[in-house]
């Protein structure tokens, strides 16, 4: 009994930036409990990862750059008609670029708000049809510790991923007695490409590191189970939440 509230076989999962390290994580963890699986990603190397992901069943890959809207709204309509319909989606797409604020340019900060907040909108209010008009569906955003705090050079994105929370915090108000659970995970300092800047400079990884008290960096199944419970039954009462998955970051 307790096993069938994880169990996705037979859903529809869209997986957005399913080709990065946290992203492919998610989309793993979705297709090993069951998922039927769509990728969106911006790279042609997406088709390589769900070719990699593929253990049986079709893994369906789609290129699109979601920092064009109408790019968007062709690639999420083109993975939803070879799925068959959306029952999760999970918006794991995004970009830093670090800076000086002083400095920092205003077109890269109008792109950062585009990809990692217009863009995830749109997705959830294209996904948020095909859920409503079904009376279900599971939406899962990709949030940050940083969604608490305002990080360091980082000002575009701390605060894309401040408003990250207040969106998936409005959606679910909006959609929670409609049968949608709209709630977003927050991940610590995760060993990816994403972070270069952190874990390749020694200084900088030394003192993120005496912050965990988990006493390392994240990898990106540490994603896994937390993406696994907000997308099945086990988190039907589970409502705005943004859940940190971070070695205790956020509480130190």
């Amino acid at each position: 009994m307790l096993h069938s509230l994880f169990d996705l076989t037979g859903r529809r999962a869209l997986v957005t930036g399913g080709n990065g390290g946290i992203g492919r994580a998610m989309a793993q963890a979705l297709y090993e409990a069951g998922a039927e699986l769509a990728l969106i990603a911006r790279s042609a190397s997406v088709i390589e990862t769900a070719q990699g992901i593929e253990a049986g069943r079709k893994v369906i890959a789609v290129q699109a750059d979601l920092a064009n809207r109408a790019e968007l709204t062709r690639g999420f309509e083109e993975a939803v008609t070879r799925l068959g319909g959306v029952d999760i989606l999970v918006t794991a797409h995004g970009i830093v670029t670090p800076g000086d604020s002083v400095d920092f340019d205003l077109a890269a900060f109008d792109k950062t708000m585009e990809v990692n907040l217009t863009s995830v909108f749109e997705l959830c209010q294209l996904a948020g049809k095909h859920m409503l008009a079904q009376g279900s569906g599971k939406i899962i955003n990709l949030a940050s510790v940083l969604t608490f705090s305002g990080g360091y050079r980082v000002a575009a994105y701390a605060a894309s991923k401040g408003a990250i929370s207040q969106l998936t915090m409005a959606l679910a108000n909006e959609w929670s007695g409609k049968g949608i659970n709209v709630n977003a995970i927050a991940p610590g300092y995760i060993k990816t490409e994403f972070i270069p800047h952190i874990w390749k400079d020694p200084e900088r990884h030394d003192q993120i590191l005496a912050r965990i008290p988990a006493g390392r960096l994240g990898e990106p199944d540490d994603l896994k189970g937390a993406t696994v419970f907000l997308a099945s039954h086990a988190s039907d009462y589970v409502h705005g939440v943004i859940l940190p998955v971070d070695g205790g970051w956020v509480s130190r």
